[in-house]
């Protein structure tokens, strides 16, 4: 292994390592499937270290080859081996890790939170948590620093769990199956959207900067340009606005206000209603459900932007409203249109033995989390004795594709697997209100037209 990597980090004729990235035409990063780094969104590759990643091949003129780690903690070990170009997969930079890699100068920060779930009482201090059950991810950052802690609070104690990340820790809270656990605050910020109960303690000091680790070598060109272009993405701003996209929102979901939405209906829907309704008849879809969508979508706001760049009353990406051909995804129009077509396209698209309603609440989840998600989370449904043809079945299995055990044995990995569940819980509650709604207005309309025929006495 040491010939080879000795080997590997030779380069012919003197090339420089930037230059022999550039001559091949690509560039390979090393990554780990998770929502802090790289997955597979409803449009394609996403994750902040993806994008960063992808800017930075664009930046030199070389294709972006992404391989993933099976385990984060494998990740620092397979760069000082030359395994890959370099890694972006929100490393913590630490003295151990030091040893054996190289960081760039750091892109972000972040702070080491310990997290309890409501109804749990908390540790007030490290003082407080000594003797407590503490579950922690093994090979982590999180370990070192316990490490180094623990010379100053000495019965400090924890449990190093080898087939687990982060995220699927932090859901073992959640679910009561671990008392405490420790994670990055970004990873925390992410998990308390779909996992709202998960609470933080106390944040450990000091905090950790966040880099992109690349082979010890006596060649610094790629490491350089590295350098350079992380820095130019901080000057421009552009890091900044990586940053508040992936993770500006506190929130994915704002607690269900139905007093608001019945208020919403009367004032703001009839300006809209006549779209829904039109666009309801072009592609065969209860225009109730579409109003549904769209506001839980944009509250029936066709300004809407989020920090992920989604615009419009039905809140279509970038790449979707392209393939529709959707010049102004703002005008209320197009958008209410498109986002029926989109709807309409995924339902056409499932297996045609699915039957209604089901076909329907399995298309809203695709909308959210796309149709290859959806896919896995049907297969895990088959294994696990359940119906795939049922949405109460694929619901269930569906917040799997966030656990490390599960997603990392599906075809498309990763994925934010309670939010589509929560999204078409939402969607269906505002469709019955809708439709109650409007059952009571066509009574109320039916009435008054019987009084106003009626013949006075």
């Amino acid at each position: 292994m040491l010939v080879s990597a000795l080997l590997s980090s030779c380069t012919p004729f003197g090339e420089s390592k930037l230059q022999m990235v550039k001559k091949a035409g690509e560039i390979l990063v090393l990554t780990r499937n998770s929502p802090t780094t790289y997955y597979q969104g409803p449009d394609g590759p996403a994750g902040i270290e993806y994008d960063l990643a992808k800017a930075f091949a664009k930046r030199l003129g070389v294709s972006l080859r992404i391989e993933v780690a099976d385990r984060s903690r494998d990740i620092v070990p397979m760069i000082a081996n030359n395994q890959a170009d370099f890694a972006a997969a929100g490393l913590a930079v630490t003295p151990d890790r030091l040893k054996i890699v190289r960081f760039t100068p750091p892109y972000q920060q972040v702070r080491q939170q310990l997290v309890y779930r409501a109804g749990t009482t908390p540790p007030k201090n490290l003082s407080a948590l000594q003797g407590q059950a503490l579950d922690v991810v093994s090979g982590s950052s999180y370990i070192e620093h316990l490490q180094q802690l623990k010379l100053l609070y000495p019965s400090l104690k924890w449990t190093a769990v080898h087939d687990a990340e982060a995220e699927d820790l932090l859901i073992e809270v959640q679910q009561k199956k671990a008392l405490f656990t420790i994670a990055d605050s970004n990873i925390v910020a992410l998990s308390r959207q779909f996992y709202p109960e998960l609470k933080v303690a106390f944040n450990l000091d000091p905090p950790e900067n966040l880099a992109w680790a690349f082979p010890d070598s006596n060649d610094n060109s790629l490491y350089n340009a590295a350098v350079k272009f992380l820095d130019d993405m901080r000057r421009s701003g552009e890091l900044a606005h990586l940053i508040q996209r992936y993770y500006g929102a506190t929130s994915s979901f704002t607690p269900i206000n139905i007093a608001a939405y019945r208020e919403k209906i009367k004032t703001a829907l009839p300006t809209y209603e006549p779209l829904f309704q039109a666009s309801g008849r072009k592609y065969d879809i209860d225009w109730r459900l579409l109003a549904a969508m769209a506001y839980q979508e944009s509250f029936w706001d066709p300004n809407a932007v989020s920090p992920t760049g989604v615009r419009g009353i039905m809140m279509l990406t970038k790449t979707t409203a392209e393939r529709l051909h959707i010049a102004d995804p703002l005008n209320p129009n197009s958008s209410i249109d498109g986002g029926a077509e989109y709807i309409r396209d995924i339902i056409n698209q499932l297996p045609s033995h699915i039957p209604e309603p089901d076909r329907t609440w399995m298309a809203l989840a695709a909308y959210n989390v796309g149709t290859s998600h959806l896919e896995d989370a049907r297969i895990i449904t088959q294994q696990q004795g359940g119906n795939p043809d049922k949405w109460k079945d694929v619901r269930k299995c569906l917040p799997l594709l966030a656990i490390h055990a599960w997603y990392s044995k599906t075809k498309y990995g990763y994925a934010h697997g309670y939010e589509p569940v929560e999204y078409v819980k939402r969607i269906r509650i505002y469709y019955d209100v809708l439709v109650k709604m409007n059952r009571e207005r066509r009574a109320r309309e039916h009435n008054d037209a019987l009084h106003i025929r009626a013949p006075a006495m």
